[in-house]
């Protein structure tokens, strides 16, 4: 009933964030098969480094404050991230619009590409930020990344007070890179349009850093800065979707679970917590709290006094009841559902309406515009779209022809006869 869309398919207290910080706390056993993995690369992986550049987006519009505060929740979730999958790391840090994660395995940039708030990371080599020991470093980077006949670019930028400007960085490195190459007998080109091979060079204060790949980050705001919410949990397709879509915009969920035993089969239970398990790789900082909820007997109460067409529409405004008590208890403020206008016969609008009249309870429906194939597409970059289209069998209790045009004045009444 919450969800059948499957049937049509604190603050923290440092800037440096060290792994002696988190010795203690122990490792998650998942293989990095079973992570969550979103973003992508240019090339392919085994790029050498000493440290990932951690870029992020909006939380950089924010006031000094709140963006001090929203880097430090940033930093935690990352140093999880990378805990959980048990990747190793000396140090992070922050310098203004930039984090930095000091690690040479080649699994750290991809895991922190998966930390809600962080719209790119580049696993990077170091070196003194001078134009001599950067042309150094891109020059050794090319004599493997760029092949006999092959163009090349230096895409150079700057942050800081130097003695030099962007475009010379670029000239000193070019001309490194192109001896270099003359020198292994190789004949470079220079296209600064469509290259074959790009060698990106970042000069800042302290340090230059070199890279050849990006990966693209999840982006969104830092999980846990926009407080908690709960989220109905059916396991179908949609719900896990709607839920991970708020924690991309920095929502912890309460996942609830309604169990419609007996109308409901085992599996669709266990299908719903492989879900929420599933979201769980994606907050290893923040233990979920779930509850299941006995759904049931209100089924059969819903069957045996009221009109049977309206059972979906008794069924759901009872979840959000129930749903709202776990809120107040927990604290949370608001209520998320999979809803998607117009998918299935219980979310028309007239329906939607009916569903919430004079609950005055805070509802979010994130994938209420969303097509069919978006959702789909999200379900399987964050991992949920197996567990989803699992066998599990639809509910008994839906009727055989559901209202769908529904009149909130006369679902008023047809609760009276059982409230």
């Amino acid at each position: 009933m919450t969800d059948n869309s499957n049937e049509i398919e604190e603050k923290l207290e440092s800037d440096v964030h060290t792994q002696e910080e988190k010795r203690d706390k122990p490792k998650s056993d998942t293989e990095k098969e079973d992570s969550p993995v979103f973003g992508s690369s240019h090339f392919g992986s085994g790029v050498p480094a000493d440290v990932v550049i951690v870029r992020y987006g909006e939380l950089a519009l924010k006031s000094s404050g709140i963006r001090n505060w929203y880097e430090k929740i940033l930093i935690k979730n990352i140093a999880a991230m990378l805990d959980s999958r048990g990747i190793p790391y000396s140090q992070i840090r922050r310098e203004w619009g930039r984090i930095f994660i000091e690690s040479t395995d080649v699994r750290a940039a991809e895991a922190a590409a998966d930390v809600f708030g962080i719209v790119s990371t580049s696993p990077a080599l170091t070196a003194e930020p001078t134009l001599e020991n950067a042309a150094s470093v891109c020059a050794s980077l090319a004599q493997e990344l760029v092949k006999e006949g092959e163009s090349f670019a230096i895409r150079a930028r700057r942050s800081g007070n130097h003695p030099f400007s962007s475009a010379e960085i670029g000239k000193t490195c070019g001309d490194a890179v192109w001896s270099a190459l003359e020198k292994e007998g190789k004949h470079p080109g220079v296209d600064l349009s469509y290259p074959d091979k790009e060698i990106f060079v970042e000069m800042r204060q302290n340090l230059a850093y070199v890279y050849l790949e990006t990966f693209k980050g999840v982006g969104g705001l830092p999980l846990g800065t926009q407080g908690s919410m709960v989220v109905l949990m059916s396991g179908g397709l949609d719900s896990p979707v709607a839920a991970w879509l708020m924690m991309k915009r920095g929502v912890m969920i309460i996942p609830v679970y309604c169990n419609n035993s007996p109308y409901a089969e085992n599996a669709a239970r266990e299908r719903a917590f492989d879900c929420i398990r599933q979201l769980q790789k994606w907050a290893p900082e923040h233990q979920f709290t779930t509850y299941e909820i006995p759904h049931g007997p209100n089924l059969q109460s819903f069957i045996d006094i009221c009109n049977r067409k309206n059972t979906c529409l008794l069924c759901k405004r009872m979840m959000y009841r129930e749903a709202y008590e776990v809120m107040k208890k927990e604290g949370a403020s608001g209520i998320i559902t999979g809803s998607s206008l117009g998918q299935v016969a219980s979310q028309t609008a007239a329906n939607m309406y009916a569903e919430i009249y004079e609950l005055a309870i805070p509802i979010y429906h994130p994938l209420i515009a969303f097509d069919k194939t978006e959702i789909m597409d999200i379900a399987r970059k964050i991992g949920t779209y197996d567990i989803s289209n699992r066998p599990a069998g639809t509910c008994a209790a839906v009727p055989e022809r559901p209202e769908v045009k529904a009149n909130y004045d006369l679902i008023m009444l047809e609760e009276k006869k059982w409230i």
